[in-house]
């Protein structure tokens, strides 16, 4: 089981890394994509910072099974909060942030079944 966490730990933290370095250097991309849903300008830097925290945590928790697991169930509640910001603003094309929250269900079911 570790070894399938250190995987999709590994993944979700690349993933992760990329949308919070685009987030902090403020990429057009992601930026106009937040900016559409109604995010304000000055919640860009500490939403940066909370994916980079996750990042991070699921990268440490491959030593430290206890921040692993809280950098998961963070990162889960990150894009439960990301789903229902689509929602709110009628935009209804939330896949990607679906499969980042089962990837990060899988991370903390993968990494308590493995500590």
């Amino acid at each position: 089981m570790f070894i399938a966490y250190a995987v999709v730990g590994i993944l979700l933290a690349v993933a992760l890394t990329g949308s919070a370095v685009g987030t902090f250097t403020r990429q057009e991309k992601i930026i106009s994509s937040m900016s559409a849903l109604g995010v304000p300008d000055t919640w860009f830097p500490r939403l940066a910072a909370l994916k980079a925290a996750g990042a991070v945590g699921l990268v440490v928790g491959l030593w430290v099974p206890a921040i692993g697991i809280a950098a998961a169930i963070g990162v889960a509640l990150y894009f439960i909060g990301a789903a229902i910001t689509h929602l709110r603003a009628k935009d209804y094309e939330i896949a990607p942030v679906v499969i980042i929250f089962l990837l990060a269900v899988a991370a903390l079911v993968l990494r308590i079944a493995s500590a």
